[in-house]
């Protein structure tokens, strides 16, 4: 288990294999070791580097409201204090895919691949406000309802779920989590908006592949949503079948593909 810190915070991360790097971040209230059924696809192949984000896993909690260049810049940092300065492919699930994309505009140098799992889509993105999602998680906590209830309800939004439970236990377990997924939650709409921007004023890195990688799990409007996200990022569309939206956990080899390539991942 390993720590590293970025600014104030404590971050935790995982690192696992050898060659060139390759950065996973998870979705809304996920965790590394959602992570876990594709890591053994790629470690031979790469540098595979899981972190947490503020309030999830196991990283330290944080009243600062998220930012897509803060999660941009967060992955740079993090990769400075592992000392992996490289290009990276980043990998960017559902809500993280907004990050993943920030970080190879923002960061282009530093950005071999951009690979996107059934990532977040907005064509028309409104902000959205804080509002009463401190008070909520402040209220959650007092009432001692993660601790009480945390892994159970992590269960039922994630069956089956293939997460340790030792490790379940202890993250969703934690007060701090819930708050870290409802901020991110009430500002979901201000990184798509973030995000919009940045498309207008800042291309992707040249010649770094894109592929967005879709769940469409029999919903044509998904698949359409996410093959225009290809089209608009002039990337490869690849779809994920079966698998329901933690493709990392229905479809690993999906996912080993779309970062190496059929060849490697074989």
């Amino acid at each position: 288990m390993t720590f590293v810190r970025v600014g104030d915070l404590a971050h935790h991360v995982a690192v696992d294999g050898q060659g060139p790097v390759c950065v996973l971040s998870a979705g809304l209230g996920l965790a590394w070791f959602d992570w876990d059924p594709v890591v053994p696809l790629l470690a031979p192949h790469r540098t595979v580097v899981r972190f947490d984000r503020p309030g999830h896993g196991l990283t330290q909690g944080t009243t600062a409201p998220p930012t897509l260049a803060g999660e941009a810049d967060r992955i740079a940092a993090l990769l400075d204090a592992l000392r992996l300065p490289g290009p990276a492919t980043v990998v960017g699930h559902s809500i993280a895919g907004f990050h993943a994309e920030g970080f190879a505009r923002l960061h282009p140098d530093r950005t071999a691949a951009l690979v996107l799992v059934d990532s977040s889509v907005e064509e028309h993105p409104r902000p959205g406000r804080l509002g009463w999602t401190v008070p909520a998680g402040t209220a959650l906590t007092a009432l001692g309802l993660p601790a009480a209830l945390g892994p159970a309800l992590r269960r039922l939004a994630v069956h089956p779920d293939p997460a340790p439970p030792a490790a379940l236990r202890r993250v969703y377990r934690a007060s701090r989590v819930w708050r870290g997924a409802l901020r991110e939650n009430a500002r979901y709409g201000s990184v798509a908006v973030e995000l919009d921007a940045l498309r207008r004023v800042r291309p992707l890195p040249p010649g770094a592949p894109v592929t967005v990688l879709a769940a469409p799990d029999g919903s044509a409007r998904w698949e359409q949503r996410q093959r225009a996200l290809a089209r608009r990022l002039d990337g490869r569309y690849a779809a994920a079948e079966p698998s329901g939206h933690l493709v990392m956990r229905d479809a690993p080899d999906a996912v080993a593909r779309a970062v190496l390539g059929p060849q490697d991942a074989a």
